[in-house]
């Protein structure tokens, strides 16, 4: 594609998964996004939570410096805490809910615009009704409360039956779910992820062309999707790791699919939708290494899109 992407969407890249020592919210995490900053490929970041305010300042100023768009993943901190937005249980359902709201409140500090989470486990078919049920009164009230800090919330869906095992999940329910939000908060949103496809045992037309009405944010990336293998699951690996799913040729028929479904449009608003890469280094990788792959990998595809 001859138009420079810059014109056509955000480029993000999942600061907390490139530099996963920095996922727990501690660590290099100024230090590490000064690196991403210093490099105008990327248009954004997505962080996920600071513990310490002085970082979260520092974080904030040189977004600010350096022309940089700000994200919040709630995902991680929801994960390690084996919090679930959907628990059966309320007193657990309650604190993953004000853990949320504590997210919101860090995000509106950070300068962000949007918080994406994620579900928690599906608990099979018998509670499944249920659980969406104890979902949705939980985003709403999130909604709500997001409206106030100028935060709209963002659902990522992930795989059903292999690693997160998340209620949503499968697309066609997804978008159920969204349009069940969406008549009350216009601005809550889906983020589809190409690492997550094979997983799901989805296509790019297929998946896509379901969420349409709902899509606010795009990741790609890489999966293992054979039992046994090296990074097996949902673990994020660089494009084209051995016994991957998704390399260049991939990358193409996902991004051609984003242009087929509307979601990518040249020149349609200042505004420009996101699409972050979402990749993460194997044992014995470098993040800045793999970064790099990610750039090639990203140029490849880029150059080979026809729309």
């Amino acid at each position: 594609m001859e138009r420079p992407w810059e014109s056509v969407l955000t480029l993000s890249v999942v600061h907390f998964m490139a530099f996963p020592e920095c996922m727990g919210g501690e660590g290099p995490i100024a230090e590490t996004l000064t690196k991403l900053a210093l490099d105008d490929f990327f248009g954004a970041v997505e962080i996920t939570w600071i513990k310490d305010a002085k970082e979260r300042e520092q974080v904030r100023r040189i977004a600010e410096q350096s022309r940089l768009k700000l994200g919040y993943g709630a995902q991680p901190t929801l994960l390690t805490q084996k919090l679930s937005l959907n628990d059966l249980n309320p007193g657990g359902r309650r604190r993953a809910i004000e853990h949320m709201k504590a997210c919101i409140d860090e995000a509106a500090e950070l300068g962000c615009r949007r918080v994406a989470f994620l579900t928690g486990p599906d608990p099979g078919d018998a509670d499944r009704e249920r659980a969406l049920d104890l979902l949705a009164d939980s985003v709403r009230e999130l909604c709500r409360y997001g409206q106030d800090k100028g935060i709209a919330l963002t659902l990522e869906t992930f795989d059903r039956d292999v690693d997160k095992k998340a209620l949503l999940g499968p697309s066609d329910l997804a978008a159920q779910f969204a349009a069940r939000i969406r008549a009350d908060f216009p601005d809550f949103g889906l983020l589809y992820d190409l690492s997550h496809m094979p997983l799901l045992n989805e296509s790019p037309i297929e998946a896509l062309s379901t969420l349409q009405e709902y899509l606010v944010h795009i990741h790609v990336g890489n999966c293992v999707k054979v039992p046994g293998r090296e990074a097996y699951g949902d673990q994020h690996p660089r494009f084209g790791f051995p016994g991957g799913e998704n390399d260049v040729p991939e990358l193409v028929k996902f991004l051609q699919a984003l242009f087929q479904i509307g979601y990518l449009r040249p020149g349609v608003s200042d505004e420009k939708p996101w699409v972050g890469f979402e990749v993460k280094p194997a044992a014995g990788e470098s993040s800045d290494l793999i970064l790099a792959n990610t750039k090639r990998a990203w140029r490849q595809a880029w150059a080979r899109i026809q729309v």
